[in-house]
């Protein structure tokens, strides 16, 4: 690699730095040099070095007498410039696309609401042979792979009590019985997406991955989903896979942070 190649990486790096101290700060508030270099994974020397170029446009504060810094005005009067762009569905809407014409299938955007789910952005791809749409419809949470990511990862006795209510059994294959349900759970927590196949609908599969916020709560869902004889155990593993990195990219531009 060039010389300038070389620089131009190192470029990318620091900015990809210095905005997770960003994050890290937004997060804990006001923190020391040795705090901050420990939630980010990278050496103390380069964090103070980038607090001295964040400080020096405003982005961040020290406090003189305790070392420590904090989140600078500057920061806020960039946020009121993002106000409009700040809708989830905006933010999501060009990774859902990217991600509906790689899979070749229909992508939403899900939120949860009491003991149902919600669509609110479809992305269709123009290879999905069938679709539906979801947006706006309430389908039940035991029941839909958004769902169960929701589930999974929602406050222990929240969940339990979702689960003590009578669960509505739509297909043969729909998981009813609490005990079984939890399972499939940790299994979503294990993978890091939801699954599910005719369990609202008979011959619907479907495959969600978690989207974060900044402080690292699950706050919607992004779902793949069409016929089953396209999504099965065969195509899974590979459809999975770029579910995820999708859910990734929408987590980070939703501020959540990433370590290194």
């Amino acid at each position: 690699m060039s010389s300038k190649g070389r620089a131009r990486d190192t470029s990318v790096q620091s900015v990809d730095r210095a905005v997770s101290i960003l994050q890290v700060l937004a997060v804990q508030g006001p923190s020391g040099v040795t705090d901050i270099a420990e939630a980010l994974g990278v050496h103390k020397s380069t964090v103070f070095r980038l607090l001295a170029t964040l400080e020096a446009r405003g982005l961040v504060e020290q406090d003189s007498e305790r070392g420590r810094y904090r989140i600078g005005y500057t920061v806020v009067e960039l946020a009121g410039g993002a106000t409009k762009g700040s809708d989830l569905s905006l933010l999501s809407r060009p990774i859902c696309q990217e991600l509906a014409a790689a899979v070749g299938e229909t992508v939403n955007l899900v939120v949860h609401d009491g003991q149902a789910i919600i669509s609110v952005d479809q992305v269709i791809s123009s290879a999905a042979i069938t679709s539906i749409d979801w947006v706006g419809k309430r389908t039940p949470i035991h029941a839909t792979s958004a769902g169960k990511v929701f589930l999974a990862h929602m406050p222990q006795d929240q969940a339990a009590e979702i689960l003590a209510q009578p669960l509505e059994k739509f297909t043969p294959h729909t998981i009813t019985d609490p005990a079984l349900l939890k399972e499939e759970l940790q299994t979503v927590r294990e993978l890091g997406y939801g699954a599910t196949s005719e369990e609202h609908e008979i011959g619907l599969a479907a495959l969600s991955a978690p989207i974060r916020s900044l402080n690292g709560q699950v706050v919607a869902a992004v779902t793949i989903s069409g016929p089953t004889f396209r999504i099965n155990d065969h195509t899974i593993p590979g459809l999975a896979e770029q579910l995820i990195a999708a859910g990734d990219k929408i987590s980070w531009r939703k501020g959540y942070l990433r370590r290194g």
